[in-house]
């Protein structure tokens, strides 16, 4: 009797070295302003969780994406890219600010209107 079939896993969103980095898949947002609604609803303890697990690999993401063209960079690694932008996004309020939003800001908003190339 063959064994039997297990249910196949979903698939991968970044690259197989960057595994641990799936908790924070929601992080990975194709836009500035999906990134910056996502730290502005975010907690001080979500914002800083993010950090705490994504900054230590920053350096590692960086010598991984410098081996594509940016132009050619496959789906998990773009997301992977994604993810680093979003680390930019929060790394304010979390080392400098400690709030989401931007110090004595008010209601003002920034809004881009160029995204990055990928």
């Amino acid at each position: 009797m063959p064994p039997p079939v297990s249910p196949a896993s979903p698939p991968a969103l970044f690259p197989a070295s960057f595994a641990d980095l799936e908790p924070f898949a929601g992080w990975a947002l194709a836009t500035e302003r999906e990134r910056y609604a996502r730290r502005l609803s975010s907690s001080m303890d979500e914002l800083q969780a993010f950090y705490d697990g994504a900054f230590p690999r920053l350096g590692e993401i960086i010598d991984y994406l410098d081996g594509f063209e940016l132009r050619a960079l496959p789906e998990d690694a773009t997301r992977l890219l994604w993810l680093s932008y979003s680390l930019v996004n929060v790394s304010f309020p979390v080392e400098v600010w400690r709030q989401p939003r931007v110090p004595d800001s008010g209601a003002a908003a920034l809004d881009v209107v160029v995204e990055p190339v990928v």
